[in-house]
């Protein structure tokens, strides 16, 4: 494991930063100056490190689906059965590392964006196949072919209505916990239901 640069370090202090500032002020409006201030430096750092600030938004969002990537290699990695693999990703999509307040609110706004940003775009596409691709492949083992993209699909759009739900909360938190109980309890009620 090589060790952390300055670089890399100051990175991700921005790239910190950037959550809260994005979460507290909003994607459209937020500035370099107000993310640069937020990290104790200046915005000629953000330029420094990332180029702009839509460079800076993309390895924010490269930051939270690389956590969401090792979340789901961790929790596959104590499966056996394809329904344990399948309700391993729909945990993973709630891992408490990835499932907080200000990530889910970056993560809504950055996918609102994405239709204009070429770069947010590219990421929204790789994120939206990977999820369907391990959905399907688990799927595939547990329901005949006729209804696993109704189950796949119904699975998907639970998930993100629960992370749309998250990120405009604004008195009662769900916790991580609870929306991993509440993916499984819809995934198990999916299963049973297509499978009678």
């Amino acid at each position: 494991m090589r060790r952390k640069t300055i670089r890399d370090i100051r990175s991700e202090e921005l790239i910190d930063a950037a959550i809260l500032a994005v979460h507290e002020r909003g994607y459209s409006v937020v500035t370099m100056t107000e993310i640069a201030k937020r990290a104790g430096t200046s915005a000629a750092s953000i330029n420094y490190y990332f180029g702009s600030k839509e460079k800076l938004m993309e390895a924010t969002m490269r930051r939270l689906l690389d956590i969401l990537k090792h979340a789901l290699l961790r929790r596959l990695s104590s499966t056996d059965t394809p329904r344990q693999r399948l309700m391993a990703i729909c945990d993973a999509n709630f891992d408490d590392a990835l499932f907080t307040v200000e990530q889910t609110s970056v993560w809504i706004q950055f996918w609102s964006h994405a239709p204009y940003s070429t770069r947010l775009s590219r990421l929204h596409k790789i994120n939206l196949g990977r999820v369907r691709s391990h959905f399907r492949a688990e799927l595939k083992q547990l329901l005949p072919v006729e209804t696993r993209e109704t189950v796949r699909r119904a699975l998907q759009a639970y998930m993100d209505g629960v992370w749309l739900e998250a990120a405009q909360a604004e008195v009662t938190k769900l916790a991580p916990s609870q929306a991993r109980s509440g993916v499984r309890d819809v995934a198990a009620l999916l299963l049973a239901r297509q499978s009678e």
